[in-house]
């Protein structure tokens, strides 16, 4: 006897969250993020489904979140996105203006920069790919998953250019490909190349690829061109096909790694591998570049985002002098 396929039961809240998510081609770790959020905003209203609940039931938990959770506000606008991404992608439904939601405060802080100086300390401390990927933050100002996402074909040697593919805001632009790492950087693409033949003769050597491109081009993900800069030393299998893969390096490791550089150099500043991308702003307007130009090679959709910097560029009170210095 076969099943009557109109008594399958329909997929699960999460699955349809995963799919929609998918199908809108978002990255695995906001996949995760939206799930996790919508998992906890079940959770606080006792494991009702959302399609019973509204806006009133949303407001709710985003309060609770800033009130009693104290998380800071742009968590509470990551869980507040993982929400109306639910209830209008998944549910067909349009939620109320959240207008009764307790807003988590946005400090205002000026971004943490290194000096000149203090960049070549902290990379001074750095090897290998950790030293590598940390010159390309600073010397092209790269977010950091941007940078260990970039595959072999992003980079053109000949022109001296780094293509950003999706990246904040699904944004493509161009940077500079600093001098100073050319010439390392082919030298580290020979050992990943190595590595990438000895996957391929163990049957393995396909890299992931992006809007379904492999289902167009089958062999595409064995290619040279498509392999990741800065591959995993591990194989994994990937969460969302199953398939035996090897992927990009985790930005934790590269975290890890600036984190100890930075108190190996004695620089008593709060430094990321972000921070180094704050400092390529910083120093390039230093040296008067134009802030247009920055802000293209940033990647900020609007300038005042980039204007930040002119304020980190000021000497002392506003630039003011002190008259106890006169």
């Amino acid at each position: 006897m076969t099943e009557d396929p109109s008594s399958a039961q329909p997929p699960k809240l999460l699955d349809q969250v995963r799919g929609k998510i998918r199908l809108k081609h978002y990255s695995i770790r906001t996949e995760q993020a939206y799930v996790d959020w919508i998992k906890r905003y079940i959770f606080f209203h006792d494991k009702r489904h959302p399609q019973e609940m509204g806006a009133r039931e949303v407001e709710a938990f985003l309060t609770h979140l800033a009130v009693a959770g104290r998380v800071a506000a742009s968590t509470q606008n990551q869980a507040k996105s993982a929400l109306l991404f639910l209830y209008r992608e998944v549910l067909g439904v349009e939620l109320a203006w959240l207008d009764n939601v307790e807003q988590a405060k946005a400090p205002k802080r000026l971004p943490v920069v290194l000096t000149r100086e203090e960049v070549q300390a902290v990379l001074a401390r750095l090897e290998g790919t950790h030293w590598l990927i940390a010159s390309l933050l600073y010397g092209a100002g790269l977010r950091i998953m941007e940078c260990v996402r970039l595959r072999v074909k992003d980079v053109d040697f000949s022109r001296r250019e780094i293509l950003i593919r999706d990246g904040k805001g699904f944004k493509d632009r161009v940077t500079m490909l600093p001098a100073a790492v050319a010439t390392p950087l082919k030298a580290h693409l020979e050992r990943v190349r190595e590595l990438h033949q000895q996957d391929l003769a163990a049957g393995l050597g396909e890299a992931a690829l992006p809007y379904a491109l492999d289902r167009k081009y089958p062999n595409a993900g064995r290619d040279w061109a498509w392999q990741f800069i800065f591959p995993s030393a591990n194989l994994s299998q990937d969460p969302r096909d199953g398939k035996t893969r090897r992927h990009h390096l985790q930005d934790q490791a590269v975290q890890r790694a600036v984190k100890q550089a930075v108190r190996a150099a004695g620089v008593a500043k709060p430094a990321t591998p972000h921070t180094f991308r704050h400092s390529f702003a910083t120093h390039l307007l230093e040296s008067g570049y134009d802030i247009r130009t920055v802000q293209e090679l940033l990647g900020h959709s609007d300038v005042s985002t980039t204007m930040i910097y002119t304020h980190v560029l000021n000497k002392g009170g506003k630039g003011v002098v002190s008259p106890l210095d006169r």
